[in-house]
């Protein structure tokens, strides 16, 4: 599946992304111009420091590019004040970490409704909601356990029940194996193809890992602040 298969979900045209250290301009992205279809499974590669979290961050509206455009389900981000931004990202978008970001002293329950609470759901709804998403991650008879009571892949899963809760336009995966054993990751590899193939997810994954690539349908790979496309069958050659 391509992105020109499907009307793109995120559009990024002319994107640059400028830090400042004291008065020394550190150019991270240069001209960006990316289609992402809707329904597909984007991965991301690059070394260390080639801007792929800030891509991240600029596509989920976190950050705001020093020039270009940023269109997400027909939404241009730069258009949006803080606050409605804000808004914005709580109903449409899903993120994934790498340390999961579970708060310890809440269930697992407590932890996937957190988004809920700046929503206007009645209790028994955000119940629905809470439960249809720990289930479908495989962790219904988990609602009730803690953090430091799951595995580390459980503890993934529920920051990604977290992350569905909201049923949203767009996951955002941000190394989202990078800290787990190697089946611990398979297992959330698998559950990643399964919310894009079974519930149509737009995935976009930032990983360091080819084999975590190989479960996309298409290779971006960022060095310098610049992209060149790569095919997933390439990657074994390469790692």
């Amino acid at each position: 599946m391509s992105s020109e298969a499907n009307r793109p979900l995120v559009q990024v045209r002319g994107v640059t992304k400028d830090y400042y250290r004291d008065r020394i301009r550190v150019p991270v992205l240069a001209d960006a111009n990316i289609d992402i279809g809707e329904g597909e499974f984007l991965a991301i590669m690059g070394p260390s420091g080639s801007g792929k979290s800030t891509l991240l961050n600029l596509v989920a509206g976190i950050d705001r590019p020093t020039t270009g455009t940023i269109v997400v389900a027909g939404q241009e981000l730069g258009s949006l004040s803080e606050s409605r931004l804000t808004r914005w990202r709580s109903e449409h978008l899903g993120f994934i970490f790498q340390l999961y970001n579970l708060m310890p002293v809440l269930s697992a329950y407590e932890n996937v409704e957190l988004p809920l609470l700046l929503t206007r759901l009645s209790r028994r709804q955000r119940r629905e909601h809470v439960e249809t998403a720990l289930k479908i991650v495989g962790l219904a008879d988990r609602m009730d356990h803690y953090p430091r009571q799951l595995s580390g892949g459980q503890e993934q899963r529920v920051a990604i029940a977290r992350a569905l809760v909201n049923d949203p336009l767009l996951l955002i995966a941000d190394e989202p194996t990078g800290n787990l054993d190697a089946s611990a990751a398979v297992e959330i590899l698998e559950l990643l193809e399964q919310l894009n193939v079974q519930f149509g997810k737009t995935i976009v994954m930032v990983t360091h890992d080819p084999r975590s690539a190989r479960r996309a349908h298409r290779l971006l790979h960022l060095d310098k602040g610049t992209f060149d496309e790569r095919q997933i069958d390439a990657l074994e050659a390469a790692s």
